[in-house]
């Protein structure tokens, strides 16, 4: 039997198998995204616009009925989920909010 070489990169018997052990790069988290929208729920936008600009700010901006007439945040998410085009509009709005434009 031939004894293990002292040279070669020794396992953690403690880590589990197939885990990152920080010395493989592949394994390492990659680089957060630079998106503002990562990780941001449809939810949390709009709260953040309705708090900076109000519903009626929000209405003329994004001019949707549900913004202008008896508006909420139900059945804000229910018409956004639904209309891509409205949506697009919103995370617009929301990214110019964040660049601070």
């Amino acid at each position: 039997m031939q004894d293990p070489d002292p040279s070669a990169p020794q396992s953690d018997p403690h880590q589990p198998a197939g885990e990152p052990d920080g010395k493989n790069p592949a394994a390492r988290a990659p680089f957060a995204s630079r998106d503002v929208l990562h990780g941001v729920t449809l939810e949390a936008m709009l709260h953040q616009l309705v708090e900076c600009y109000g519903w009626p700010g929000l209405a003329e901006r994004v001019p949707v009925r549900c913004f202008m007439f008896d508006p909420s945040i139900t059945s804000s998410l229910r018409f956004l989920r639904k209309t891509p085009w409205a949506r697009t509009k919103v995370e617009r709005l929301f990214r110019e909010l964040q660049s601070g434009n």
